[in-house]
């Protein structure tokens, strides 16, 4: 089994850590709604999806 040599320093250690940040989720513009709502889901404020309702929303 490898074992490394030398411990590495904290500046290598931080280097290679700093690459683990979150994104912001991608939305889009629902073309009903015009609401926000994420890609290759059903809208949560008006239920359609692909210009179909999917889902009935109280309204």
């Amino acid at each position: 089994m490898a074992v490394p040599k030398r411990k590495k320093g904290r500046i290598k250690t931080n280097h290679r850590r700093s690459n683990w940040k979150d994104s912001a989720e991608n939305t889009q513009e629902c073309p009903q709604c015009r609401e926000a709502k994420l890609p290759h889901r059903v809208c949560g404020f008006c239920g359609y999806y692909k210009g179909k309702e999917v889902v009935e929303t109280e309204a």
